[in-house]
Parts: C-alpha cells; sequence; structure tokens
C-alpha cells in the first residue's frame, strides 16, 4: 500500500531524479531527498531508512554506467565494496550506543575543509596522481572509516569518499567519482540492511522513488563522463558548502 498521497508522490519522484543526478556527479543528493521525506510526513528514522532504499538504485545506476566506460573495475573492487559493506552495517548498529553529537559540531567544519580543498588545489583534473597508501592499505583503512560513517550518519560520506581516493590514492577526479559510486552503493546496503532491524522504511515509495534516481544517475553520470573534473570538481565543492549550511543551520 502506498504510504503517501499521488501529489506527494510525485514531489518525492522529483526529489529522486535531482538527487540521482547529483549523487551520480558529486554527491549530496540526500540534501533533497531527506528534507523532502520530512515534509511528506515521514519520522527522521523513517526519511534515513527510506532514503537509504531509493539511494541505493541510483548509487547502483552510476556504478555500473561509470564501469561500462572503463572508469571503475568491479572485480578488482569486490573486496573495498565488502569491506564498505561491513563497515556500513557496523557504523548503522553504533548510531543507538555511541553520542553522534560531536560528530554533528565537527562536520560542519570537515565539510567546508574538503570544499576549499577542491576549490583551491592546483592540479586536480582527471589524470591520476602518485599514491600514498597502497591500494591494500586503502582498503584497509579509508574505505572502512568512510564506510562506517555513511551508516552511522551519512551526509557527506561521498565527499569524504572523494577526498580519500583523491587525496590518498591518487585518483584523477573522473576516476575517484567512479570508484566513490560504487563504494557509496556497497555502504548504502549496508546502511540499509541494518536500518531494517530497527527502522521502517517506506518500502514502496522509496522503491518508486529509486526507479527515479536510476533515471536521474543516468543523465548526472553520462554528462559527468563528458565534462569530468570541469563538471565534478564546482559542483563537489557547491554540495560540501550546502551541506556544511545546513547541518549548520540544524544546529540553531
Amino acid at each position: 500500500m502506498l504510504e503517501v498521497g499521488i501529489e506527494t508522490l510525485l514531489l518525492l519522484l522529483a526529489a529522486g531524479f535531482v538527487a540521482g543526478f547529483i549523487d551520480a556527479v558529486a554527491g549530496g543528493g540526500g540534501l533533497v531527498t531527506l528534507p523532502v521525506l520530512l515534509l511528506a510526513g515521514a519520522s527522521p528514522v523513517t526519511a534515513l531508512a527510506t532514503n537509504k532504499v531509493q539511494a541505493l538504485f541510483g548509487a547502483a545506476t552510476a556504478a555500473a554506467t561509470y564501469a561500462r566506460a572503463g572508469h571503475v573495475d568491479l572485480k578488482s573492487q569486490r573486496i573495498p565494496a565488502l569491506i564498505a559493506f561491513a563497515a556500513s552495517v557496523a557504523g548503522a548498529f553504533l548510531v543507538t550506543f555511541l553520542p553522534t553529537e560531536w560528530i554533528r559540531l565537527f562536520l560542519p567544519v570537515l565539510l567546508i575543509a574538503i570544499a576549499i580543498f577542491f576549490a583551491t588545489k592546483k592540479g586536480l583534473d582527471d589524470l591520476d596522481r602518485q599514491r600514498r597508501l597502497s591500494p591494500a592499505l586503502f582498503a584497509a583503512t579509508m574505505v572502512p572509516l568512510c564506510g562506517a560513517y555513511d551508516g552511522l550518519l551519512g551526509p557527506g560520506a561521498g565527499s569524504f569518499y572523494m577526498l580519500a581516493f583523491v587525496s590518498i590514492a591518487g585518483y584523477g577526479i573522473l576516476k575517484a567519482t567512479a570508484h566513490t559510486k560504487l563504494l557509496n552503493f556497497a555502504s548504502n546496503a549496508g546502511g540499509l540492511v541494518a536500518f531494517s532491524f530497527f527502522a521502517s522504511p517506506w518500502w514502496i515509495t522509496g522503491l518508486l522513488m529509486g526507479l527515479a534516481q536510476i533515471a536521474g544517475a543516468r543523465a548526472g553520470a553520462g554528462l559527468a563522463k563528458r565534462q569530468g573534473a570541469k563538471l565534478i570538481k564546482p559542483l563537489l565543492v557547491l554540495t560540501s558548502i550546502t551541506l556544511a549550511a545546513k547541518l549548520l543551520w540544524d544546529m540553531r
């Protein structure tokens, strides 16, 4: 049974499409969908859980689109994806035990720092650079950190994955975006598995929003493949600053 009315559903579908487009390019689609879900009458926990349902489709579509274009090798990234999944499950279950307010206080500062990094760092383009950690060590450290955060809180996870891939793994912007979408998919799936134990997502609404996410993600990933860093960098900076501003506003 549909959890919302038709007019509200149309609004949610539009939000899903826009979020899918933004997520496929730079992350931050939750900035669009979460407020709309709350406006639709979902409780905060239900909104978070439903957001995981619909975001799963967009992340999967974007990851598959980038993989078909050769920007990410799905087979070689199986282990990092499994690590992100497991870390996100653990992070989501820790929500009920850990005080997260101190993370929320620090998060806007970190997001602004990420925006400044991508806005001012010279030489950030689609070419790979020297990596600072081996792939195995990167998968054992940075991936579980980002995955656990995605399950624990969620906002800005794509920005953190991007920062790690660019500054530590040495990936170019487009390649980093492609790998971010794959790990975003894995950690979204892990978060959803955990949320399903202690939350009640709007499954039908989330699935329908997921279809809109697919359309938006295809459009966003297609444009990002053509434009590369020229599109991804400014949108990543904009979404990071916008998310920081929203978090600061919520603290009032």
